[in-house]
C-alpha cells in the first residue's frame, strides 16, 4: 500500500507541475496537510558589522547587521518554525574584532536571534581564553563535535549536538571544523585534538537518530565547500557519509545561489549551501514535512537573500 508521501510525490509527477512544487507545498501548509520548517544561515561573517560602502566596486552596500535582522524579523513573522545557523569565522576582519575581541559580534547574533553556530579556524584568532572571554555574550551554544577541548580550558564550553524541536519536529545538528594545525597557530588551540570529520559525522547521525529520534540531521560545517587537491571538503563528506540531510558550509566563501545536491554513500540526497562571506547574503532553505507523522516530504526550496540598503 502507498504511503502518503509516495502518493504526494506521484501526484506532483501526475500532474506536471514539479515547477512549481514550493507553490503546491505551500497551499498544503496553508491547509494544514503540511510543516514547513525554514533554516536560515550565515558563515564567514568575519566581523562585519556594517554593510559596505555604497562606493564599493563589487559589494555596493550590501550586508550589513541590521538588514540582516530587519529580513529574519520578516521571515519569522510569516513562519515561526524558524532556526537560525551560523558556520564559523565569526571573528576577524574589521576594526571591530581589533577593538572588541568579539564581544560585539556576539552581543549581535544573540539579537538577532541566532540558535547555535560552530567555530570556525579565525573565531581561535585571539586564542581560547580570548574566546572564552567573550563566549558570555553569546546566548547561543557553539556546537563543535570533532574538536575534543578535554585537555583545554574550552572544555564544557562548547556541545557535540544539540536537538532542537519546532511544531513536534526534530531536527539533530553537529558540527565539524577544519583541521587546524597547519592552519591556526599552535599556541592559539593549544591541546585541542582534531579528530576525523567523517567518522564523527558517522557517530553523531547514529546518536541523533537512534537516541533521539530526530525527523532532520543538519551538519554546521567550517571544511569548505570543495577543493580540487584531495581534501576533506562538505562535498566529499556529502558521499562518504549516509544520513546527514543538510550540510551548511564555511570557510572557502563560496557563493551558491541554490543549495547543492549530493547522493550519499546510501544513494539518498544530501544538500550542501554556503553563502559567501561577509554578511553579504543570508541563506534560506525550506523544508517540508507530513502534518500527521512527521515525515518529511521530498521538497524543498532553497536561496540566497542578497541584504543590501534600498
Amino acid at each position: 500500500m502507498s504511503t502518503r508521501r509516495d502518493f504526494l510525490q506521484q501526484s506532483l509527477i501526475a500532474a506536471g507541475v514539479l515547477a512549481t512544487t514550493n507553490s503546491f507545498a505551500e497551499s498544503m501548509v496553508e491547509k494544514g496537510r503540511m510543516t514547513k520548517l525554514t533554516i536560515l544561515h550565515t558563515n564567514d561573517v568575519h566581523s562585519h558589522v556594517e554593510p559596505f560602502p555604497t562606493n564599493h566596486k563589487r559589494y555596493a552596500g550590501k550586508g550589513g547587521v541590521q538588514n540582516r535582522f530587519n529580513l529574519i524579523q520578516k521571515l519569522r513573522k510569516e513562519n515561526s518554525n524558524i532556526l537560525l545557523f551560523d558556520c564559523g569565522d565569526i571573528f576577524q576582519g574589521t576594526p571591530y574584532f581589533n577593538e572588541f575581541g568579539g564581544e560585539l559580534e556576539l552581543k549581535l547574533m544573540s539579537q538577532m536571534g541566532y540558535d547555535a553556530s560552530t567555530m570556525g579556524n579565525h573565531d581561535f584568532d585571539n586564542g581560547m581564553d580570548g574566546f572564552l572571554e567573550v563566549k558570555p555574550n553569546a546566548n547561543f551554544p557553539f556546537i563543535c563535535s570533532n574538536y575534543d577541548f578535554s585537555n583545554t580550558i574550552l572544555k564544557n564550553h562548547t556541545i557535540p549536538f544539540k536537538v532542537f524541536e519546532k511544531s513536534g519536529i526534530k531536527i539533530g545538528v553537529f558540527g565539524l571544523g577544519i583541521k587546524l594545525d597547519g592552519l591556526v597557530d599552535k599556541k592559539l588551540y593549544g591541546d585541542t585534538v582534531y579528530q576525523d570529520p567523517i567518522k564523527k559525522a558517522e557517530e553523531m547521525v547514529s546518536i541523533l537518530k537512534k537516541n533521539h529520534s530526530c525527523d532532520l540531521i543538519v551538519c554546521l560545517s567550517h571544511l569548505g565547500f570543495s577543493y580540487q587537491e584531495k581534501k576533506l571538503s562538505d562535498s566529499t563528506l556529502a558521499t562518504s557519509t549516509s544520513g546527514i540531510d543538510l550540510i551548511l558550509g564555511g570557510h572557502t566563501h563560496t557563493f551558491l545561489e541554490t543549495a547543492k545536491e549530493f547522493k550519499n554513500k546510501d544513494g539518498k540526497k544530501v544538500l550542501v549551501n554556503q553563502v559567501g562571506w561577509a554578511g553579504i547574503n543570508l541563506g534560506k532553505i525550506d523544508f517540508y514535512f507530513q502534518k500527521e507523522s512527521n515525515k518529511r516530504v521530498n521538497l524543498t526550496s532553497s536561496g540566497v537573500s542578497y541584504l543590501q540598503i534600498k
